[in-house]
């Protein structure tokens, strides 16, 4: 693990902690890197109406724009507790893809350590951007 990576696992794992989870019982933690350097994170915050959830992943990122970070991800790491780490959602690939670019890495990892890399278009190829606007 390079002493980015190191960095967001622990940023994304202490954020797993405050997971509200109660319905699924899965807490994730997320963490993205912003252009600027800036580090995010969130945890899954689950509701009674389920439609009314936001994954880990998606708050990290709303916290960055909220927060003035330039609108570019570096990378985003994803930390759960299963044996095989969970890759971000459909709906958070999608938000994601708002704010990446080629060169974004995505890393899925568990508690243990154990983690996956991909560059984001291997994940999400021919994803809809902001591109498809123009």
């Amino acid at each position: 693990m390079t002493e980015t990576q190191k960095k967001l696992f622990d940023a994304a794992s202490d954020a797993q902690k405050r997971a509200h989870a109660p319905y699924s019982n899965a807490l994730i933690g997320a963490a993205v890197l912003m252009s600027d350097g800036r580090i995010f994170s969130g945890c899954n915050v689950e509701n009674a109406s389920f439609g009314g959830t936001v994954c880990a992943e998606r708050v990290a990122i709303f916290k960055a724009v909220s927060e003035g970070a330039p609108k570019q991800i570096k990378e985003v790491l994803v930390v759960s507790d299963a044996e095989k780490p969970w890759p971000p959602c459909g709906f958070c690939r999608q938000v994601i893809a708002e704010f990446a670019n080629e060169q974004t890495v995505i890393h899925t990892a568990n508690l243990q350590g154990k983690m996956k890399s991909f560059q984001f278009p291997e994940i999400f190829p021919e994803a809809f951007t902001p591109k498809h606007l123009d």
